[in-house]
């Protein structure tokens, strides 16, 4: 490959880079095919694509610093055959896809990643598995801001109930007493 073919390769990856909600690393080595197609079939569904990453073209798009300075680090850190799945759409999703599939895959081994100029290790990985997805924490937020409103208009609802309550036991007990 020749320079002018590895700055293609490390702008089109760089563009990747800075596309991406979240870009995972893992190794790849010991996958069959078949697994590897399974696990792009997958991220595809969540907008997220698979890569198989080049260390040294790597390198190449951290050294001038715009992915910021973690991922340098990252990247000079990154050894052996490395395979990456950009998130361009919810970084959740799909860390929950490749979490899921290196737990069922052996092979597939998580290492450091980037969400955004963030590194994340391998447990930060696994803690946004764990997170619900954007739709219940959005339905979450609005039920907790919803919740004040609704508490609100019951004790005001209280007031006249309790009101129309005391009248009707006044109205019994009158009724009562007159007959």
């Amino acid at each position: 490959m020749n320079r002018t073919e590895k700055a293609e390769l490390a702008s089109a990856l760089k563009d990747q880079f800075s596309r991406a909600n979240v870009a995972i690393f893992a190794d790849y080595k010991g996958l069959t095919a078949g697994q590897a197609d399974d696990l792009r079939r997958a991220l595809r569904q969540e907008k997220a694509e698979v890569k198989v990453l080049k260390n040294n073209i790597a390198r190449l798009v951290a050294k001038d610093g715009s992915l910021g300075k973690e991922a340098i680090g990252l990247m000079d850190e990154v050894v052996g055959p490395t395979l990456v799945a950009f998130a361009y759409g919810e970084a959740a999703a799909t860390a929950k896809v490749i979490h899921k599939f290196s737990q069922d895959n052996e092979a597939l081994k998580l290492k450091d990643s980037l969400l955004g100029q963030k590194r994340l290790d391998v447990s930060g990985i696994e803690a946004l598995a764990k997170l619900p997805s954007r739709e219940v924490l959005v339905a979450k937020l609005l039920g907790s801001m919803n919740a004040p409103i609704s508490n609100f208009v019951g004790v005001l609802a209280a007031v006249p109930r309790s009101m129309v309550s005391v009248l009707s036991a006044i109205e019994k007990k009158k009724a009562s007493s007159q007959s």
